[in-house]
């Protein structure tokens, strides 16, 4: 769907679909098939939790000058799809919650913004924990400081994880003893020696929390790696030759359309709006959603990729194609 007021567009995963979710990026050429990528593992998202929901991606063309009167228009011209459903826009690169602002209050959907942001993380933990059988006392390291990694480094450790390792962007620093949580509200004070984000990921940890860019976990990365438990804290880190070498390697891989899928249950609540319940309820469902195909012979991925698609044949009459990995 391309927009007449901007250089931008919108893809909707599933035509369909009554209301539909997912980022808006900005970049001097955004490419469509990213942003496929994108709305695609929002859907599944979606459809592990049987929601009858589509995921979308929108894609800002703008240099850093032109931006914000792009943005401007983008959210001006988008504001009739919002009010409908038909796109529900989140922040995205370069695209922040404040430049969004003007459409939050015709968003239908019930809790957004931090709420929903805090509920995204504790559910990104609630995974980690599920899938390792707790991080009471586990070493664990983070890839990616952006997004949500900042916030789910402290919020690991505050439940018992020892985070040795970190990354942001070729830069990385190591800790055996652990970093201390309040150093990691602030990790970017951390991160000033010449320690590379490569040796920080070659540290042997049992969980890594990775999601600093799509296909950040390449083939190459992948078998370096000496982890138990690979979970997503942002979109699509894991290729499709990632996985296939973790799986030889015998490491659990979350998949990201599970365990970053916390902010639908604010979205679109089934019970008390505090966030103290929303937060419960999105890990409980996140947890359940593991354990119940926990130790399947195919992994967690496909038995995950599997449950989704036969919701989406219950109301869909062809699957899309193309299961969300990176390329």
């Amino acid at each position: 769907m391309k927009l007449d007021t901007v250089d931008a567009f919108i893809v909707i995963d599933l035509a369909d679909a009554p209301e539909s979710v997912g980022v808006v990026r900005s970049a001097r050429k955004i490419l469509p098939g990213g942003a496929q990528d994108l709305a695609r593992s929002m859907t599944y998202a979606l459809a592990s939790f049987e929601m009858r929901r589509s995921g979308a991606s929108a894609g800002i063309n703008a240099v850093d000058a032109d931006r914000a009167q792009a943005v401007a228009d983008f959210t001006a011209e988008v504001a009739p799809l919002v009010t409908s459903g038909r796109f529900l826009p989140e922040p995205g690169t370069r695209v922040d919650r404040a430049a969004l602002g003007s459409l939050a209050a015709i968003d239908p959907r019930s809790v957004i913004g931090n709420v929903a942001d805090q509920v995204t993380v504790a559910g990104i933990v609630a995974a980690a924990e599920a899938a390792a059988g707790g991080l009471d006392g586990r070493p664990v390291a983070v890839e990616g400081l952006g997004g949500h990694g900042s916030e789910v480094a402290a919020a690991v450790a505050d439940r018992g994880a020892k985070v040795v390792a970190l990354t942001s962007g070729d830069r990385g620093v190591v800790d055996r003893g652990g970093f201390p949580v309040d150093a990691l509200k602030a990790p970017g004070d951390l991160l000033g020696g010449e320690t590379s984000a490569a040796e920080a990921l070659g540290e042997s940890v049992d969980v890594l929390l990775a999601g600093s860019k799509m296909g950040a976990i390449d083939h190459t990365v992948a078998a370096q790696l000496d982890i138990e438990v690979l979970v997503p804290h942002g979109p699509l880190p894991v290729t499709a030759r990632a996985l296939a070498v973790l799986g030889r390697a015998d490491t659990t891989v979350v998949p990201d359309f599970i365990a970053t899928a916390g902010s639908l249950f604010a979205w679109w609540p089934t019970g008390e709006l505090t966030p103290e319940a929303i937060t419960a309820d999105a890990c409980g469902r996140i947890t359940a959603s593991l354990d119940e195909i926990a130790g399947h012979p195919d992994g967690l991925f496909l038995a995950a990729a599997r449950r989704a698609e036969s919701f989406l044949a219950t109301w869909q009459d062809s699957l899309p194609f193309g299961r969300p990995l990176a390329p």
